[in-house]
Parts: C-alpha cells; sequence; structure tokens
C-alpha cells in the first residue's frame, strides 16, 4: 500500500511522525502535552494540541493510517495488583467494543474507572471501529501500535478484534538494538493492514545486545549492534552511570562503557553520571545527545519544559521506521539509504494545524 496520511494519537514530540516524514507520509498528532507540542511545531510537524477523546475519525477522514501510543502508566502498577485489575478490565471493554455494544453506555461505564488513563488504551480501537462503522469514512488501510511490555496482552486483545474485521495483524516484544538503535529498550508493537492474509513484524537487523558478548559474535548474517560512540560525537572512552539503583538499591547502578548500547532511555536521563576512564565526571547528555540516543536527528529542536521525559517518552524514529515499512507491506526493509534521512532534520517550518481555540483542528 502507499498511504496517503497517518493520524497519529498520543503522539508525543514526535518520533512516529519523524519516521512517516522521512517517508515521504504526511502526518497529522494529537497530543495533550503542552511541552511536546511545543517541540512538535517547533519540528514543523502538524499538531493538534488536544484529548484525543474529543475527535474521532470523520475529522481526519483522508488520513488512512492509524497510529498512536497511549499511556500505560496503570498497567505497570507493581505489588498492589492494580495493574491486573486495570488489565482485566480493558480487556472486558475490547470485547464489548468489538461487539458495538451502546456506545454511551461504554463511555459511561469508562468514566467510572478508578484512573482515567486506563481508559485511554482503548482509543485507538474506538477510532479504528468508528472508521469502519461510520459512513463518512474508510477503514484505515493500516494500523501501528506501540508501548511498553506491560501492554502486550491488550495487542493481543486487539489482534483479535482486529482479524474480525478484515485485518491481518501481528504483534510481540521488539528490541530497539536489534533494529540499530543505541540503546536497549523494549517495545510492545502491533501492525495491522486491511485485507492481508498475513503480516509479520519487521525482522531484526542488528543482533541482539549480551553484557560481556563481543558485538561481532553472533549471526553473521546480522550487523553488530550500534555503540553510544557509534550515535555520539564524545571521545572515548567514558561510561555512563545510571541514576538508579537496580532494584532501588543505589550502589547497583547501571554502569554501560561507551563501546555499548546505552541503557533505556528515561525521563531522567539528564540525571545519568558520565565519567572518565579514572572516574572523573564529565558533561552530561544533552538533549541533542539524548535524543540521538533515540535516533532523533541530532539538529531535532528539543523546545519547552520536560526535556528529558519527552525525550525518553518517544518511540524511536529508527525502531518507527522499520515499523511501518512493515506494517504497509513493503517488501524491502527500512533501506540504508531511508535510514540515512534521520541524521538531520532540516526544520521547515509549517502551519500548525489548530484553530484558535486550540482545541478544534484546521483542514489539513
Amino acid at each position: 500500500m502507499q498511504p496517503v496520511k497517518m493520524v497519529d494519537l498520543f503522539a508525543g514530540p514526535g518520533g512516529l511522525d519523524v519516521a512517516a516524514k522521512k517517508l515521504n507520509i504526511p502526518t497529522v498528532g494529537i497530543e495533550w502535552d503542552a511541552s511536546a507540542c511545543e517541540t512538535r511545531r517547533a519540528a514543523g510537524l502538524y499538531t493538534v494540541e488536544g484529548d484525543v477523546r474529543i475527535y474521532k475519525p470523520s475529522d481526519y477522514p483522508d488520513a488512512d493510517v492509524l497510529a498512536g501510543g497511549p499511556p500505560c502508566q496503570t498497567f505497570t502498577v507493581a505489588g498492589t495488583g492494580a495493574g491486573r485489575r486495570a488489565l482485566d478490565e480493558v480487556l472486558g471493554f475490547v470485547n464489548r467494543m468489538v461487539d458495538r455494544e451502546d456506545r454511551e453506555q461504554i463511555e459511561k461505564d469508562l468514566a467510572n474507572l478508578s484512573d482515567e488513563r486506563t481508559g485511554l488504551v482503548l482509543e485507538p480501537l474506538r477510532w479504528a471501529l468508528e472508521a469502519i462503522d461510520d459512513e463518512r469514512t474508510e477503514p484505515y488501510k493500516a494500523i501501528v501500535l506501540e508501548q511498553v511490555p506491560a501492554v502486550l496482552p491488550v495487542w493481543e486483545a486487539y489482534a483479535k478484534a482486529l482479524e474480525r474485521e478484515g485485518y491481518g495483524v501481528d504483534f510481540g516484544l521488539l528490541r530497539t538494538e536489534e533494529y540499530g538503535v543505541p540503546q536497549t529498550r523494549k517495545r510492545a508493537v502491533l501492525i495491522a493492514r486491511l485485507g492481508a492474509k498475513s503480516v509479520d513484524l519487521p525482522s531484526p537487523t542488528h543482533r541482539p545486545y549480551r553484557k560481556g558478548v563481543s558485538r561481532q559474535e553472533g549471526d553473521p548474517n546480522l550487523e553488530p549492534w550500534v555503540t553510544m560512540e557509534d550515535a555520539l560525537e564524545r571521545r572515548p572512552p567514558f561510561s555512563v552511570i545510571s541514576n538508579y539503583g537496580s532494584g532501588g538499591n543505589p550502589k547497583l547502578r547501571g554502569r554501560r562503557a561507551h563501546n555499548e548500547p546505552s541503557a533505556t532511555v528515561t525521563g531522567k536521563i539528564f540525571r545519568n553520571r558520565v565519567v572518565s576512564a579514572s572516574g572523573h565526571d564529565l558533561d552530561r547528555f544533552n538533549p541533542s545527545e539524548a535524543g540521538r540516543l533515540q535516533t532523533f536527528p541530532h539538529d531535532y529542536p528539543w523546545t519547552g519544559r520536560d526535556l528529558g521525559q519527552q525525550i525518553g517518552n518517544a518511540v524511536p524514529p529508527r525502531l518507527a521506521m522499520h515499523v511501518l515499512v512493515a506494517a504497509f507491506g513493503w517488501k524491502d526493509a527500512a533501506t540504508k539509504d531511508m535510514l540515512k534521512k534521520l541524521e538531520t532534520w532540516g526544520i521547515v517550518a509549517e502551519p500548525c494545524a489548530l484553530g484558535e481555540d486550540s482545541q478544534s483542528p484546521l483542514p489539513l
């Protein structure tokens, strides 16, 4: 398929959009975090600042690709059982939505959840089903969803629902370093394509990282994993010491050397210490460097507050490019020429897709 336009729910600072734009696919991103919207606008990305729940597919009738990474916090509550209860609630709502139960009643029941974020993970499914049922719109030709590993059971329920609607679907956990991202990070990904008999997640292009194992070892058909030294302009040797300790023990802080991938980039990335071989503190990562560990272009215009959180929450564009290519059914994996486009952004200002009230999207 050749996409016409992608609508990105919970778009953040633009990870999926950056990949799509480099694939020459127009995008519109809906995001309610003001700081992330500042970055998106500085990057020239079409942005609607608002709550995805007040919009619907008919607001963007020409979009034929649906993407999104809804908030996941309520599924990762440790120790209390709240995460499990939230998951059970969501799976029940998925079944009710697919059975086309009364929408108003479902919305009332969602409003009664103990944490409204639990219901947000259902928004991509609402958009997908409304696009099918609304005579003013066509079903999305492709759907791409990603989140933390804890959301994988939700994607499994989504897969069953979308298969009933005529989609070919695949889902699973992807390791970012296996796609050339200089960082170890796991993401739960779902891709679906309308009318496809089968769909496959992208195949790895790089070897998996293993502590203490040389990057030259492993499958000779795969490239070595990418190091922090490869991604950054810092002179080695250096090491990065995490700001938090494994299992909450500050004495067990994670440590990665320059010739290894970064540990998972989180919202606390600027708290990580960077030290020389002799143990002396070096300058900590700046926003450009942190963004490059996520494979954003080096000149991406990080703007606004909470830059660490913006960067840590984003989808790595390099992984996103591989996932989008697989979702569209393109035979070639993301080629080196495609991926090279991610090195620079080259900002071209575009009008922001906002009405004067900062809620109503303008026609795109």
